[in-house]
């Protein structure tokens, strides 16, 4: 019967970088479920960020980035020797583990991702997540936007105000009412990534006598993040 896993040999490229993106399967019922604070839940987004960290943990990739429901994972060492397959479902099946384990609720239905792999250059790498952060920063103004046209109007009425509306609409609306989006939280506006960084550790060696520098590296979660550049990536060896 091994012949009828007719996709199980779908491998990716090989020595290529990968993207693995996840997206959350009907989490905005599960917002409704888990009755979250709108436009921005604090815990949802720290247990997405703990999500990130355990997927860094777990699969060593260059850059993980997050906004919403949404997961990006940069990998220059692609596990399971490179079968589709087997990578879709074990990073979806972990990343809803991991949620499930840090959210600590009693679920009414259990929450699951999706997964995709897409093959990337170098030169691909910045226009992928470049895109990603002005996906980040739409869905932050629409829903700022939603939010407030919601407090002041019956939910369809508001959905049908926003559905005529353009993003320098709806942020010269939240401005006009008070609302400022540039004074927002980094991580609202641009996402979250993950990446490692380099810290300094003296201490005293015993043989020379004398203090030693060196440097290790630890996984950083970064809530304040630039918009992206080229030099950013290089900065965290994403590309050389």
């Amino acid at each position: 019967m091994k012949e009828y896993e007719v996709y199980s040999s779908l491998k990716v490229p090989k020595n290529s970088k990968i993207i693995i993106r996840l997206d959350g399967r009907s989490f905005h019922q599960l917002a409704q479920d888990l009755n979250l604070i709108k436009p921005y839940d604090e815990k949802f987004y720290q247990v997405i960020a703990k999500v990130c960290e355990d997927l860094f943990k777990e699969f060593s990739p260059l850059f993980v980035y997050t906004f919403s429901d949404e997961i990006s994972l940069l990998l220059d060492k692609v596990p399971f020797d490179g079968r589709i397959e087997k990578i879709d479902s074990v990073i979806a099946s972990f990343a809803s583990s991991s949620f499930v384990i840090h959210y600590d609720v009693e679920f009414k239905k259990p929450p699951a991702f999706d997964s995709r792999v897409i093959p990337v250059s170098n030169d691909d790498i910045l226009k992928y997540f470049k895109w990603r952060q002005d996906e980040s920063w739409r869905n932050c103004v629409n829903s700022h936007g939603i939010s407030y046209l919601k407090s002041k109007y019956p939910n369809s009425e508001a959905n049908d105000k926003i559905n005529g509306m353009n993003l320098s609409d709806i942020h010269e609306l939240l401005f006009q009412n008070g609302i400022n989006l540039n004074d927002i939280e980094t991580y609202k506006k641009r996402g979250i990534g993950i990446y490692r960084k380099n810290k300094k550790v003296v201490g005293f060696n015993k043989k020379d006598n004398k203090n030693q520098t060196s440097y290790r590296s630890y996984v950083y979660t970064d809530w304040e993040l630039p918009k992206f550049s080229e030099e950013f990536f290089k900065q965290i060896g994403a590309v050389q």
